[in-house]
């Protein structure tokens, strides 16, 4: 039993699946958004709406803690301005606090955009080099980098869970091999959670669909082992999907539709327009917006945003 776990994005719509796990698994869980409190609380469990983006509160909440889940962030492609602060910075935050207050491991929402222009059919190993398909999946790869770092530098373990489809239902054809059930996905985190070692690892968050495109044999240390099948869903799933086709990258890359989106636009957007009768719901993060009170996508901006200053940073 651990003392202390922090969960970030934890109203978020995975976050949200992994309060009443992670409540188990410790004697406080300190479950924290920039969203507003759950009605209700899991025993042990305490809330405050916080901003992961501003260092001292994520030095201040991770105090005491063993271990940090981290989830929080926009969970969409955004323009370099707008998504470098909630899903870059928070990170350096979270790493940084960890570090400062002796944290074990950092459990970390990454995602298969980190890898998204890799071809569907190369049977990527968790090896597989970093080929981000938008700016989202690029502060994947950087905080990917990131927790490597921590480990290498500063002794602070991390999990990279490299997050596909995660819905309660495979939503279009492709899900079929990039499907991850809410229960694998609680499986998955209990397992980056209890696991005595893990340095520095990576692993696919995918469920155990026949049609799998990559490969977790390298993290099978963790004891993952994914129970739901989306081919359970597949005849009616192909029968109203669209066309096969293969001259489309969005068909051919890991990242899917997010691999032909302009940079900066929703790949959420174009995932929808390929579900069959379903709502594909939110990426794997809960979409937070960036510093300030107007969260409406905006230009590309000319220069860094404010906060990356020593403040931001922690100086």
């Amino acid at each position: 039993m651990l003392t202390k776990i922090v969960l970030t994005g934890a109203c978020g719509s995975l976050g949200s699946l992994l309060r009443d796990p992670l409540s188990r698994m410790c004697d406080e869980l300190l479950s924290v958004d920039i969203a507003d409190a759950p009605a209700e609380l899991h025993e042990g469990e305490h809330f405050e709406k916080a901003d992961v983006t501003d260092f001292d509160t994520v030095l201040r909440i991770v105090t005491g803690a063993d271990m940090v889940v981290h989830f929080a962030g926009i969970a969409d492609e955004r323009p370099f301005d707008q998504i470098i602060g909630p899903n870059f910075l928070s990170c350096y935050n979270v790493w940084e606090a960890a570090y400062r207050h002796g944290a074990r491991r950092v459990v970390y929402a990454s995602s298969v955009h980190a890898v998204g222009m890799t071809e569907t059919n190369a049977g990527a190993g968790l090896d597989a080099p970093h080929r981000p398909d938008t700016f989202y999946g690029l502060m994947k790869c950087m905080s990917e980098d990131l927790a490597r770092l921590y480990w290498e530098k500063r002794g602070v373990e991390s999990v990279c869970l490299r997050i596909f489809s995660c819905t309660a239902e495979p939503q279009n054809a492709r899900a079929l091999g990039t499907w991850l059930s809410h229960g694998d996905l609680q499986r998955l985190v209990v397992r980056a959670v209890d696991t005595p070692t893990t340095g520095f690892t990576r692993v696919y968050g995918i469920s155990n669909n026949d049609r799998a495109p990559v490969r977790n044999d390298a993290a099978a240390f963790l004891g993952y082992k994914p129970r739901d099948n989306a081919e359970d869903w597949a005849a009616a799933i192909l029968a109203a999907a669209l066309a096969p086709d293969p001259s489309d990258p969005a068909q051919m890359r890991l990242g899917g539709p997010f691999a032909t989106v302009p940079l900066g636009e929703s790949g959420v957007a174009g995932i929808k327009a390929t579900n069959v009768g379903r709502d594909e719901g939110q990426r794997p993060e809960e979409a937070a917006p960036g510093p300030g009170p107007d969260s409406t996508p905006k230009p590309n901006a000319d220069k860094l945003p404010s906060f990356l200053s020593r403040k931001g940073m922690g100086g």
